[in-house]
């Protein structure tokens, strides 16, 4: 795959949209918990409410994270075809980055939300 121009200008940047895209976040977070098969993740992350993720999203995301060496794809000759995702090394540490993000907008909603209550009262006021 050649390396686009937005790769070679910023490459840092683009990596840290992969791992928080809306996707990536859930991806990495499930596989933390266990390898899963293409189906059960796409349930797995289905179940965290909202629109689920189609096959074609969760495909191009898994690829872009097997691209960044953080996800390990691992395809077994069986009939029918059996295709395991895990996390890499390099995933786990970014998984753990973004589930403690994760954590951390949980246990502070409730400031985020008074927060924006304040600045909405802020701007209606003036």
């Amino acid at each position: 795959m050649a390396v686009s121009d937005n790769e070679a200008l910023c490459p840092y940047r683009l990596v840290l949209e992969h791992v928080t895209s809306r996707w990536g976040v859930l991806v990495l977070i499930e596989l933390l918990d266990r390898p899963y098969r293409f189906s059960e993740l796409r349930r797995a992350i289905g179940a965290y409410g909202g629109r689920g993720v189609s096959e074609k999203m969760l495909t191009q995301t898994l690829q872009t994270l097997e691209r960044d060496g953080l996800v390990h794809r691992d395809a077994k000759p069986v009939i029918p075809p059996r295709v395991d995702y895990s996390l890499t090394g390099l995933g786990r540490e970014a998984a753990e980055q973004v589930r403690a993000l994760s954590q951390w907008t949980h246990d502070r909603m409730d400031d985020v939300e008074k927060a924006r209550r304040t600045y909405d009262e802020t701007r209606a006021a003036s």
